[in-house]
């Protein structure tokens, strides 16, 4: 059994696809490493049929109709046979050394305790940026031991479990038979959301490991495209909705963490929906409000009536300025462009 298996989706991705690939083989017979082809029509699938052919022992070329990222990561799980599952995106890539302390920390976790989560630092590599923002957990997460919910201290704002920063246990992952939606973008907060109920045992690798390319004007997270695909947004906001039930978490700290994050992409939803300036996108978003209440009434007077949402929910003219700044924080907060 391999110790991790790495997913790389890849849809039109020969521009940077190697980047990513050659970041990850230090790894060497440790890993496997997955690239699912989602039905690209540029060489992706040439490239990864020439890495596998390189390194049958390390790599598979894995190739699927064109069903969407969350789709080629579902692929991804299926065909896992590490302890471990990360996901990788084509044009990202891994610090090489933070690599190797990853890894090393992975053999020790399985001798002695096999952990369900292990989390890590990531970067945002963002094009044309001056300084680079570093998501760290130090501040929250325990270091060098095993620990659990309770061990943690709260989040503060701004600092989220995304998916650069995660490793799941693959077995995981299938136990509580993850499956993401086809043909939708932002499904990235349904693969950390969805699993986090069942994670028990939790550690902490205090390193600079993923490294998050922003800044691309076809990046699914740039403004102007998340604005015209809000509908696939929306949809994983509902998604986490139905999936929260929070009522039943027993551990506070556990069911306060996914409360923030289901607030934050909330507010993403609704700033954007207020950005977007159009009257069908207004009356969306208050679409959503009654669709979440009509779900989980308790969970609606707790979104509803937290900080950010009583700005982004201001009326007139005045609290769409107002929200337009909430706006500005929440891009800070997430790092979407």
């Amino acid at each position: 059994m391999k110790l991790l298996s790495v997913v790389i989706p890849c849809y039109n991705s020969q521009d940077y696809m190697k980047y990513c690939i050659e970041s990850l083989l230090p790894g060497g017979e440790d890993v496997e490493l997955l690239i699912v082809n989602d039905g690209s029509v540029d060489r992706s699938a040439e490239i990864a049929d020439g890495y596998a052919k390189r390194y049958p022992t390390i790599i598979k070329s894995i190739h699927q109709k064109n069903d969407g990222h969350g789709e080629a990561v579902n692929t991804g799980i299926q065909n896992a046979t590490g302890r471990y599952f990360k996901v990788v995106d084509s044009d990202d890539w891994v610090d090489i050394r933070a690599y190797m302390k990853v890894l090393e920390m992975l053999k020790r976790l399985i001798v002695d305790n096999l952990v369900d989560l292990i989390v890590s630092n990531f970067v945002y590599e963002k094009e044309g940026a001056k300084y680079k923002k570093i998501m760290k957990y130090d501040n929250v997460l325990p270091q060098n031991m095993v620990f659990s919910w309770d061990d943690i201290k709260h989040f503060r704002k701004g600092q989220y479990i995304l998916m650069h920063s995660v490793i799941y246990r693959t077995q995981l992952l299938l136990d509580c038979e993850l499956k993401l939606p086809k043909h939708t973008l932002y499904v990235d907060n349904l693969y950390v959301f969805t699993p986090l109920k069942y994670v028990n045992k939790v550690y902490y690798v205090n390193v600079d490991f993923y490294r998050y390319f922003i800044g691309r004007e076809d990046r699914s997270v740039h403004e102007k495209i998340m604005i015209k695909r809000i509908d696939q947004q929306i949809k994983v906001n509902k998604l986490m909705i139905e999936q929260a039930n929070l009522e039943l978490i027993k551990n506070s700290n556990l069911s306060q963490y996914m409360l923030r994050h289901l607030e934050i992409v909330t507010v993403v939803s609704a700033i954007l929906l207020i950005r977007s300036g159009t009257v069908e996108n207004l009356k969306k978003k208050r679409e959503l409000w009654r669709y979440i209440k009509k779900k989980d009434n308790e969970l609606y007077h707790n979104l509803k009536f937290g900080i950010m949402e009583s700005l982004i929910n201001l009326p007139g003219p005045a609290g769409r300025k107002i929200s337009l700044e909430a706006y500005k924080l929440s891009q800070k907060l997430v790092g979407f462009n």
